[in-house]
């Protein structure tokens, strides 16, 4: 979502569309910043796990796999989405004003529309990356390397700013009253240049990227179903269920975190003189959109036994303790040493057994 679009849309009449949603920003400045301020943080924090967990994961291990340069960017791109919250919780405390001058509004009206955008694409990516391991697993097998995974991330950033052009072109300053100002997307024309941009927003960034992953999930719990793999039946099971789990898990989370944004934006088209109880029902689906990017580390946490591990590994502390070893040289003198708590003793090297799971 642009970063106009976070606070109010002026469709129509600009001066009464404002002045109403101003009205909407009195009655709810209680109750939404503090919404908007817990997504915030718990999103951050959520986010700031996974990086850490991946980035702890390649350092120690100096490879990363597919899905690990998949979910490390769409945390990298959640948690700057969510940066740009403390500044919609401004607006919201100052009634819809801007304190941070014009280059400031473009920034972060750019970053806001630019990580929302980046999202839903790396979404869908990985969607067809998870298409790829599971229906044609040896027939693609040379597509889905680390390589191949960073030039889809950077053409998904291309694409992305792309996308953006007019959010770049457009973002400035719009005069309020008593000499105040917000941040807003000032299309040429005030009815038909938004008309079409929402329609231009909705279809890019919600409508086909969630065409295409329910349409790879299908096709994945299809394939799943219809499976004759050499596998115990109650293995085939497990396997099915935990896909049929994390499928529905994020086509819900996406759908159902973006949805009444999209819808609402929509129905704003049609609304010249929106009431207090739209402006409320349009800041709640826009702080749904925001917790899509808060909900998403915590559902690969939930969801990903590999990721639990990983992630135990990273924060777990390296205990030491005192063992004593006889000395070799002297039958009457011991040797202290320190030595990680659980690292085996017998092989001469002394290194801890790595791991190669990646999540899935």
């Amino acid at each position: 979502m642009d970063f106009l679009n976070d606070s109010f849309f002026p469709l129509g009449d600009t001066n009464s569309t404002t002045t109403t949603a101003v009205d909407g920003s009195l009655h709810c400045s209680a109750i939404l910043p503090v919404i908007f301020g817990i997504i915030c943080f718990l999103g951050i924090m959520g986010n700031c796990i996974v990086i850490y967990t991946i980035m702890k994961k390649t350092k120690c291990r100096a490879k990363q796999t597919v899905p690990d340069i998949f979910i490390l960017n769409l945390s990298i791109v959640d948690l700057l989405f969510l940066l740009g919250m403390p500044f919609l919780i401004h607006q919201l405390l100052g009634n819809g004003t801007w304190h941070f001058g014009a280059a400031m509004c473009t920034v972060i009206t750019a970053l806001d529309s630019n990580s929302q955008i980046v999202s839903t694409y790396i979404l869908t990516a990985m969607t067809l990356d998870r298409y790829l391991a599971t229906v044609h697993p040896i027939r693609f097998n040379y597509i889905r390397t680390p390589f191949v995974a960073a030039l889809v991330i950077g053409l998904v950033w291309a694409l992305s700013l792309l996308t953006i052009i007019p959010v770049w072109m457009y973002a400035g300053l719009m005069p309020l009253p008593d000499g105040l100002v917000a941040c807003a997307l000032l299309l040429p024309d005030p009815v038909t240049s938004i008309y079409w941009f929402t329609l231009y927003q909705f279809f890019l960034a919600f409508a086909i990227p969630l065409a295409i992953i329910c349409l790879v999930f299908f096709k994945i719990l299809q394939h799943m179903s219809a499976s004759v793999a050499p596998l115990p039946p109650r293995s085939l099971r497990v396997r099915t269920r935990k896909v049929t789990r994390m499928a529905v898990a994020i086509c819900l989370a996406f759908f159902v975190c973006w949805a009444p944004y999209y819808i609402i934006q929509l129905i704003h088209l049609g609304v010249k003189k929106p009431s207090v109880a739209f402006s409320y029902a349009y800041n709640i689906a826009i702080s749904m959109g925001y917790a899509n990017s808060c909900i998403n580390p915590f559902l690969f946490i939930i969801l990903s036994e590999t990721f639990k591990r990983q992630f135990l590994r990273a924060v777990r502390p390296v205990n030491r303790k005192f063992r004593v070893h006889p000395s070799t040289t002297d039958g009457a003198s011991v040797s202290v040493r320190m030595i990680p708590e659980g690292a085996h003793q017998d092989p001469p090297s002394g290194e801890m057994p790595q791991s190669n799971e990646a999540p899935q």
